[in-house]
């Protein structure tokens, strides 16, 4: 490798555009750089603002940039990538899962002077020419893993033996969230959270738990333990099947905080005994702030790659995907495998009482 190649760069670029998520996942990468070149400016550049929220207060990340690139005219997406192009990095890092070819034109725009990526099922020719160095990506282990071994491309042994999803939250925030509990009287009292949501990008929606499922669910909960509330997670995506739940189910019963922010919903999750839902940013939220008691309902889109990064998670099993998720979704940009029809079938074969089973251990 030449001198050039070796110097340490005095600018790094993170370039996590996918999911919310998968933004957390991204966290260990930051903390892998800042100890590698202790003295570079390292910044991110993410697509949604939920992301760029979740990396507010990070120690190893000196700016972030956001901007929705699917969102809005062309021409102002080309602005902010032009933008990012004169900051004259010297190195990126285009994170997993982002599969698609854009992302990797995305990264040929801004231009570092070498640029890191991972080899996707669907690379050809002109990703050799997009990216400068590439290594496989890898279905067995996770997001955060395979981020880390991109180090490798630079020579550069892995320092961190123990990477975890790092979620800085303020003093205000955990506050917010004890007065939320002390406004809802729940003296103590363990509680249930639950995110119902998921990505809203290609046909992601459609690996959600069917809304009947969740009022048979929460209601078999409630009977099973009563005095344990349910707190439902969520924003606006999720309006429509809060909606549904406010009429199903006793007031009693449910909450649906209105959080100030993500940072603030995060917050209110560290403070749940158990956390159940798909594979959403909820999801990840819960692993990071350590939730004593996760379960997870087994999708066709939960990969390795995007787990709970935490081994003391419980997976629902899902007798339709059974364990065959690569069948369905894979990071080539397709949408996931089968009709509307085809998976709405496939979340329903996961019964409320599967679900409750697991979460009943919790309490």
């Amino acid at each position: 490798m030449d001198s050039a190649r070796s110097s340490p760069p005095a600018r790094v670029l993170v370039i996590s555009l996918a999911g919310i998520g998968d933004t957390l996942q991204a966290t260990p990468v930051f903390h892998e750089l800042r100890l590698q070149f202790p003295a570079a400016r390292i910044e991110a550049a993410v697509l949604w603002p939920g992301s760029e929220q979740l990396l507010q207060g990070n120690p190893h990340l000196d700016h972030v940039h956001q901007f929705n690139l699917i969102a809005g005219p062309r021409h102002h997406s080309i602005r902010f990538l032009l933008g990012l192009r004169a900051r004259r990095y010297d190195l990126s890092l285009t994170l997993h899962p982002q599969g698609r070819r854009e992302y990797r034109i995305v990264t040929r725009i801004i231009g570092a002077r070498r640029r890191l990526s991972h080899q996707y099922e669907n690379e050809s020719a002109i990703d050799r020419w997009l990216v400068t160095d590439s290594l496989p990506q890898d279905y067995t282990v996770s997001g955060a893993v395979n981020n880390l071994r991109l180090l490798s491309l630079l020579g550069l042994p892995q320092r961190l033996t123990q990477p975890t999803c790092e979620l800085n939250l303020s003093p205000t925030e955990h506050q917010w969230a004890v007065h939320w509990e002390r406004e809802q009287n729940f003296d103590g009292t363990d509680w249930l959270g639950i995110h119902m949501g998921s990505g809203g990008t290609k046909n992601l929606a459609l690996r959600r738990w069917p809304v009947p499922r969740w009022i048979e669910f929460c209601r078999k909960f409630s009977e099973a333990r009563p005095g344990r509330p349910i707190v439902a997670f969520g924003g606006p995506g999720e309006a429509e099947v809060h909606s549904q739940l406010r009429a199903a189910l006793p007031e009693s019963c449910i909450r649906f905080p209105a959080t100030p922010s993500l940072r603030h919903a995060a917050a209110l999750v560290c403070r749940s005994r158990a956390f159940l839902s798909v594979d959403t940013a909820f999801m990840h939220i819960a692993a990071a702030v350590r939730v004593p008691h996760q379960c997870v309902i087994e999708t066709p889109t939960l990969n390795p790659p995007v787990e709970p990064l935490r081994t003391d998670w419980v997976r629902i099993p899902n007798p339709a995907v059974a364990g065959r998720s690569l069948d369905f979704y894979r990071y080539d940009g397709r949408p996931i495998a089968g009709t509307p029809e085809e998976l709405t079938r496939m979340m329903e074969s996961v019964s409320a009482e599967a679900a409750l089973k697991q979460v009943l251990r919790g309490f």
